[in-house]
């Protein structure tokens, strides 16, 4: 039973992967990351969720550096309410371009790589947008648990901006 059920999240993963793909007209990248102001916690308001994260509240995202360009991540969050099961997901982050330090590819399962791109970050690094080339996935976050109707306007905007189709975009419950 174990060996099907790795099998399957492989198969998953694998499906995810190759989808990250880069396809379709290149998206914006903030022109300068500071990777230590990056680091810390992130609440994900609004987001095109992936599968693992439908149903997700009182979602969280943190950084840590572990070398230069080696991010240890932990996504966590209850499922499908605020009292829901805890899940944890920690996959690690390899920056990829210098001096940017926009773009990383994020890695769940050895040797599967996803495309993951910081679009935007605010100068006092309290908003920021992580995105994808295919349009297929964005998250919105903030370094508070909520945002104002006006700057959250303001970020959704960016996202479409760039692609984004806004009926996809979907609030975060976060308590």
């Amino acid at each position: 039973m174990k060996k099907i059920i790795g099998l399957v999240l492989l198969i998953l993963i694998s499906l995810f992967t190759f989808q990250s793909c880069r396809q379709g007209p290149p998206i914006r990248m903030a022109e300068q990351v500071n990777l230590d102001l990056f680091m810390g916690d992130w609440y994900v308001i609004a987001n095109i969720p992936t599968f693992i994260e439908k149903g997700a509240h009182n979602a969280v995202e943190s950084y840590s550096r572990t070398s230069d360009k080696v991010i240890d991540t932990r996504f966590s969050f209850n499922k499908d309410s605020f009292t829901g099961p805890k899940k944890e997901y920690n996959p690690t982050g390899f920056v990829q371009d210098d001096p940017s330090n926009a773009e990383w590819k994020m890695q769940f399962l050895w040797p599967f790589k996803s495309e993951y791109i910081i679009v935007y970050v605010d100068p006092a690094y309290e908003y920021t947008i992580i995105g994808r080339t295919k349009r297929d996935y964005v998250w919105i976050m903030a370094r508070e648990p909520h945002v104002s109707a006006r700057e959250l306007e303001r970020l959704i905007q960016i996202a479409v901006d760039e692609g984004y189709d806004r009926s996809l975009i979907q609030m975060v419950p976060q308590q």
